[in-house]
């Protein structure tokens, strides 16, 4: 008996099926947005795991380590990792012998004659070696899902980390926005104090006063505006870190955010710094085992059982020597006739890989489209953030020198209503353009994978 074991044992080595090798990838040698633009400090940037670091805001930061102890979308997908690890657990199991404890008594007879009893136990085994791979090429592919789940957990919590960083921008942007339109009233207000006392003194017409209170209480308008855009920042920003929007409060603070600088790397490397390109590759390494499991449907199953016990008609001698008893037994299935169902499953499976092989790719694509996208806004909006310093600080110059010129009665107030509104519009542009580039760099980051790094596999 030893040698057709053996034998069996022998076949078990066989693994039918392709072996799967990583999918080749569209990667280009270099950025095309990355001409013209280089980071000042590349040593200072998002190389570190907690990337949001790099913007110099305390507040900031310990929102973002709430993120992964308290977001409950990174909750439920570290529970759906937890299941697929199981579940890889429970594949392997089916390796190995299935063993039972079967104890049994009892009685039989014929009415009005004595009884006659029975005692067994046992123990029992039932293996069905896997000759052919089907097993092994099952636990294969519940190990890549197992490993999906854990880059699509990275790729959660990276996606709630960056939709936090930019939420936290346009709060802080918004509360900038305030002090900026917070010193223009009280500038307008002069102004129309100003305006009041040169019409009670006959120096004006009453449309300068009318004009001015005009200007003063529409920018009091958008000022208030504000604050009703303030709140739901507020609020998505507590579901983010896990806690009812009540529980969090997040106080007007200055505009100190700063703009990282940020090395895009080796095209090449974004393969592994994007935990979404890591999912998509990993579902393709499934889907390569499933067509080894329908494969070895083509093969025969084989299954062995076996047991040994003891079996008496009374319950003092049951485990003596005399009453021990065994068995063995083995048997093969294979489908001869099936309709060309085999044939169609294994199609089936092929095409499913090549469905997530071309998954990949336009995975991979869609990443470096993003970050080229994110690359060409980081220079773009550097040169336009130039631009629009200097225009305010122009427009600053000539409000300054037209509320001069109308409190000496050099120029009417229509020019002075020109100036200041030109003056709040590029402050605010200004401000909406740094604006701009910190967004630009959250999404860059994230374009480029954050912290993350894909495990050695």
């Amino acid at each position: 008996m030893a040698q057709p074991l053996l034998a069996l044992l022998s076949l078990s080595a066989c693994v039918v099926g392709p072996n799967y090798h990583r999918p080749a990838a569209p990667t280009p040698a270099t950025y095309k947005e990355i001409a013209g633009w280089s980071p000042a400090n590349p040593s200072d940037a998002a190389e570190r795991l907690d990337w949001w670091t790099a913007f110099g805001d305390p507040t900031l930061n310990d929102l973002e380590n709430r993120v992964a102890i308290s977001n409950q979308s990174v909750a439920a997908a570290a529970a759906a990792y937890e299941q697929a690890r199981a579940l890889v657990a429970q594949q392997r199991a089916a390796l190995y012998p299935t063993v039972s404890l079967n104890p049994g008594a009892g009685a039989s007879g014929v009415i009005g004659q004595p009884t006659a009893q029975s005692y067994t136990l046992g123990l029992g085994a039932t293996w069905a070696p896997d000759l052919f791979g089907r097993v092994r090429r099952e636990i294969e592919s519940a190990k890549a899902t197992a490993e999906v789940n854990a880059d699509n957990l990275a790729n959660v919590r990276l996606a709630a980390q960056t939709e936090l960083a930019l939420d936290y921008v346009q709060l802080r942007q918004l509360d900038e926005e305030k002090r900026i339109l917070d010193a223009t009233v009280a500038a307008y207000d002069r102004t129309l104090a100003i305006s009041q006392n040169k019409y009670a003194v006959g120096v004006v017409a009453k449309s300068d006063v009318l004009t001015a209170l005009a200007q003063l209480r529409s920018t009091q308008a958008s000022d208030a505006d504000l604050q009703q855009q303030r709140p739901r920042l507020e609020h998505a920003i507590a579901i983010l870190v896990g806690v009812p929007p009540a529980d969090l409060s997040l106080p007007p603070a200055p505009w100190t955010l700063a703009i990282p600088q940020i090395p895009p790397g080796v095209p090449s490397t974004l393969l592994q710094r994007r935990p979404d390109i890591a999912a998509a590759e990993r579902t393709a390494a499934a889907a390569s085992a499933l067509i080894g499991v329908q494969v070895a449907a083509y093969y025969p199953n084989v299954t062995l059982t076996g047991s040994i016990g003891f079996s008496s008609a009374e319950l003092g001698p049951l485990l003596s020597a005399s009453n021990a008893v065994w068995s063995a037994a083995g048997s093969a299935a294979e489908a001869l006739f099936d309709g060309g169902a085999r044939h169609g499953a294994v199609a089936a499976a092929r095409a499913y890989y090549d469905a997530q092989v071309a998954n990949y790719r336009q995975t991979v694509l869609t990443a470096f489209g993003q970050v080229e996208d994110n690359l060409a806004a980081q220079r773009v909006l550097a040169g336009e953030q130039t631009f629009s310093m200097q225009a305010r600080d122009a427009a600053n110059a000539a409000e300054t020198i037209a509320r001069n010129q109308y409190d000496a009665g050099q120029v009417d107030y229509t020019t002075v209503v020109v100036a200041q509104a030109t003056a709040l519009a590029d402050r605010t542009n200004e401000l909406q353009v740094e604006a701009s580039r910190l967004t630009a760099a959250v999404d860059l980051i994230a374009a480029l994978g954050g912290g993350w790094r894909a495990p050695a596999r």
